[in-house]
């Protein structure tokens, strides 16, 4: 839709009045006389005196339920009545161990916080193509991978518009695509977790959505998608938008590298579990050259602060720290599943991330084990939708915070 400048002098009618520019079919040259000419003023007052707030609101917003975030360490200290540092927090895969040093040193030193920062993130985007080998033509950087889910969804959906989605994952798909006025077709994992390609196809054949979301790692599960499958999803008429949160948990390479190959592919990454950067909100894209484009017209100028930027930059230069976090967590992943595979009401999935799901069986409640470990200090996530009510999952957190768990699954036990 253009523009409308209905106070351009040269726009206006012989009546003093503003035009609307170009004619388009019936509409009249001057389109403000002729709107308030055609309700009477009783009946313009009657309508004044019933608008309401919301009836701004877009309609298919005003039954939209709000998005589920895992509660911040001060909300929780409120309401469990204990000090931060005595609660454990197992319930939103953070990256316990925190960001390298130098990303604190960075951190101090910033110079210019009154500055906007770079609106292409030029430094950070130098510094991506050197930590992953691909150019930075094909980057673009967001407040979280969670903007660049928004943007994508924006650059490519006109209402009505139809994505797929594979639940049980990650449920800001679903939401965003709510937020978009788009429709969601899902189509449910294998009791496995893993993807079934053949619903996937037909669903893609007969209804034609624009793109499907991919989680590999997948959260909850921790499963990954194969080389294979990923391909023959490729082959769709479809875009592919390829969510690697917690790839370097895998043991596998990300395929950001693909997008140079396949014009339908988008690869998202972010730094909250890598670099345990979540609260500074540093998410980043690979892009086919085709795509990113549209990205940029579209994207928020400001939208990564220099704090976000410094920090990330500073946190790829010390990889080493990178490296020895990650394995520090790999093993524990081992211990933790070990440990829970010991206790007779839980059954966990083998996971190629940093959580580990598990199932509650038993006869016990996921929704009353996951309450009653909070009030021990200990959070856990559990799910309200009818795919996982009877799971619940668990980061993967210091050798002391499985200890802590462990001895509290056993209490509650």
């Amino acid at each position: 839709m253009g523009v409308i400048n209905l106070y351009n002098a040269s726009s206006l009618c012989t009546s003093g009045r503003p035009s609307w520019g170009r004619s388009r079919g019936n509409r009249p040259s001057c389109g403000i006389a002729m709107a308030s000419s055609t309700i009477p003023v009783q009946q313009q007052q009657v309508n004044d005196q019933r608008l309401t707030g919301d009836s701004f609101i877009r309609p298919h917003l005003r039954n939209l339920s709000p998005y589920q975030p895992i509660l911040p360490f001060e909300v929780l200290s409120s309401r469990l009545g204990r000090k931060p540092e005595d609660i454990i927090k197992l319930d939103a895969n953070e990256n316990p161990y925190g960001p390298p040093p130098e990303v604190f040193e960075a951190l101090g030193a910033l110079k210019f916080p009154y500055i906007y920062p770079d609106p292409e993130s030029r430094r950070l985007r130098a510094a991506l193509a050197k930590d992953s080998g691909l150019e930075a033509e094909y980057l673009l950087v967001g407040c979280g991978a969670d903007e660049l889910i928004d943007l994508i969804m924006r650059c490519v959906l006109d209402p009505g518009d139809k994505i797929v989605d594979c639940p049980p994952t990650f449920t800001m798909y679903e939401f965003d695509a709510a937020v978009n006025c788009a429709s969601v077709i899902k189509v449910p994992r294998k009791s496995n977790f893993s993807l079934n390609v053949e619903v996937i196809s037909d669903v893609v054949k007969q209804e034609k959505p624009k793109c499907i979301f991919l989680t590999s790692p997948n959260n909850p599960d921790g499963s990954i998608i194969s080389d294979e499958i990923l391909l023959k999803i490729l082959e769709l008429p479809i875009l592919v938008v390829l969510d690697e949160a917690y790839i370097e948990f895998s043991g596998l390479e990300s395929r950001m590298q693909w997008v140079k190959k396949h014009e339908n592919l988008i690869v998202l990454r972010t730094f909250s579990k890598r670099a345990g950067l979540a609260g500074l909100r540093v998410g980043y894209g690979a892009f086919p050259l085709t795509i990113i484009e549209y990205l940029w017209r579209a994207k928020q100028p400001y939208n990564v602060s220099v704090a976000a930027e410094v920090s990330a930059c500073a946190a790829l230069q010390n990889p080493t720290y990178l490296e020895n976090v990650k394995n520090a967590l790999l093993q524990e992943r081992e211990r933790l599943y070990n440990l829970l595979k010991e206790l007779p009401f839980l059954k966990p999935y083998p996971s190629y991330s940093n959580f580990i799901l598990c199932e509650v069986t038993s006869g016990m409640d996921a929704k009353k084990l996951k309450e009653d470990l909070a009030k021990m200090g200990v959070m856990i996530r559990h799910y309200n939708n009818k795919e996982l009510s009877g799971y619940v999952r668990v980061s993967v957190g210091k050798p002391e915070h499985t200890d802590a768990l462990i001895d509290c699954l056993r209490r509650v036990s």
